[in-house]
């Protein structure tokens, strides 16, 4: 049993963190169709505000972010597993910004009172902020729990050299 750890542990130096990395790319994924839910609204002049700008170059950083986090962590760099983290946070507290904001808002079209997103839409977009936060969780913890164990692994081959 404890040959099998060994070895698998010894496979990680000449293999890549795929599943970390792939996560984080759904998490992308998952934020895209948030953005295209949102921006593809057009209810009155609602979303025409500094805050959509806000977003939108908030949803630029997140993606470059996110994408440099799959590309570091496959390599078990630990760091890029807190920034996962802190995005998947962050993904958390803009449900509470924009979603809820929207939802709860009323505009006047043709002297018609129309809501700004309706809760099949609103379900819809937290349902991607939080998928998309899951997935930079698990694949944080993935990144961490496997970092952690190659550098051990690592450490233990060091003293065996030394």
């Amino acid at each position: 049993m404890n040959d099998e750890r060994t070895t698998r542990l010894d496979r990680m130096r000449f293999t890549k963190n795929k599943m970390s990395a792939n996560l984080a790319l759904l998490a992308i994924i998952f934020n895209v169709c948030f953005f295209i839910n949102i921006y593809e609204s057009d209810v009155g002049s609602w979303y025409y505000t500094i805050l959509v700008g806000g977003s939108i170059l908030y949803n630029l950083i997140f993606m470059l972010a996110a994408f440099l986090s799959s590309e570091g962590i496959k390599n078990y760099k630990i760091g890029y597993s807190y920034l996962m983290i802190v995005l998947g946070i962050i993904q958390i507290v803009r449900i509470f910004i924009y979603p809820m904001k929207a939802h709860g808002a009323v505009v006047t079209i043709q002297e018609q009172a129309v809501t700004v997103m309706e809760g099949g839409q609103f379900i819809r977009v937290v349902l991607y902020l939080v998928l998309s936060a899951a997935c930079l969780f698990a694949g944080a913890i993935v990144g961490i729990i496997r970092s952690r164990a190659l550098a051990g692994h690592l450490a233990t081959l060091e003293s065996k050299v030394a």
